[in-house]
């Protein structure tokens, strides 16, 4: 799977983790990702930043 672009208003880390499978793919059963974890944890650590709105 080619890596995209992360879509604004979204968190890269959270994006790829989620749309990424292989990433996961060396877990066992029932394992959990130590980087999500940690990123539960802690927070995100930014978001990519949206497109000002040209409502007005």
């Amino acid at each position: 799977m080619a890596i995209r672009e992360t879509p604004p208003g979204e968190c890269p880390q959270c994006w790829q983790h989620a749309n990424d499978r292989s990433i996961h793919r060396r877990l066992k059963p029932r394992e959990d990702c130590p980087q999500c974890v940690d990123h539960m944890h802690n927070g995100h650590p930014y978001l990519v930043p949206k497109k000002a709105s040209k409502w007005w």
